[in-house]
């Protein structure tokens, strides 16, 4: 564990006190945390988002927890390339990566948005080392057939779509405040952190290309989805911002059937950022979860 990424300057330190950590991947540096002792809780992000989204579940747990938390390749302070595979494919084998080279054992993953693809593939692989799973506002089945999104994401593979999101910071500057319950709940501080992550076309490449796989990933979903009954057997908790304009209400049932005997807990206002929105509430039911 080396702490050799500088914070940068716009960084609140005192709202994410953590030491910036290095995982040195083939593909670029990726920033993570790795905050506390005892059982590991292992948070997977999404987009636009970055670790600063969990700082207050860090914070949290990290008295009785060791809580990790990763920065994806593009995305927060990590490297951000460009001819990198952004695929969640991709994402997902250098999260393994991270696991095999911290010696993660017996963890629980806490998952949203893509973070639910990229993260679930561990538990997947390796459900013997995975002890409990919180999902939330996530999926892991083709999209393609649903028009709510395969639409959206055709327009993203266009290049009117590549324009919104590289030029204008689609995801950051449109999506992020639109997916929350009430939007101002979003603190300008508060957005100032992941508009700062994803500055310039370079820096929003990932986003993009996160927005594409919505359909280009069509046979890794397929793949995940075809394997859901291999984490009947871990504890799970399904928690779900009900306002999520984004990832609808109907996905949650969804999980409830692929998961049976998981526990449910619902957010009637919160939207998609259930860590941001409902961090108190959320905290409550992950220390109810996993004690």
């Amino acid at each position: 564990m080396s702490p050799d990424i500088a914070p940068p300057s716009w960084l609140d330190r005192t709202a994410y006190p953590f030491t910036c950590r290095t995982y040195h991947h083939p593909d670029g540096r990726m920033h993570y945390v790795d905050e506390g002792h005892g059982p590991v809780l292992l948070f997977v992000h999404g987009t636009p988002d970055w670790s600063f989204g969990f700082r207050h579940l860090i914070e949290a747990f990290s008295a009785t927890h060791r809580c990790v938390a990763v920065d994806h390749l593009g995305f927060g302070l990590s490297d951000k390339p460009r001819t990198a595979d952004f695929t969640v494919a991709a994402h997902a084998k250098r999260l393994q990566g991270l696991i095999d080279h911290l010696g993660l054992r017996d963890l629980t993953l806490v998952v949203t948005d893509f973070g639910g693809g990229i993260g679930l593939q561990h538990a997947l692989r390796h459900p013997e080392n995975v002890k409990g799973l919180v999902i939330y506002n996530t999926w892991l089945w083709p999209l393609n057939e649903d028009k709510r999104f395969a639409k959206p994401a055709r327009i993203a593979r266009s290049w009117f779509g590549r324009m919104l999101y590289l030029r204008f910071g689609f995801s950051v500057n449109v999506m992020m405040p639109s997916a929350y319950g009430d939007r101002k709940k979003l603190m300008k501080a508060v957005h100032a952190h992941y508009r700062n992550a994803l500055p310039d076309a370079q820096s929003r490449i990932a986003t993009h290309a996160l927005a594409k796989e919505i359909l280009d990933a069509e046979p890794f979903w397929a793949a995940q989805w075809n394997q859901v009954e291999r984490l009947r057997r871990i504890p799970a908790l399904l928690c779900w911002g009900m306002k999520d304009k984004f990832i609808p209400p109907d996905f949650l049932d969804r999980w409830k059937r692929a998961l049976p005997n998981a526990e449910v807990k619902t957010f009637p206002d919160a939207g998609h950022f259930l860590h941001e929105e409902a961090h108190a509430e959320l905290s409550a039911a992950l220390r109810a979860f996993v004690g």
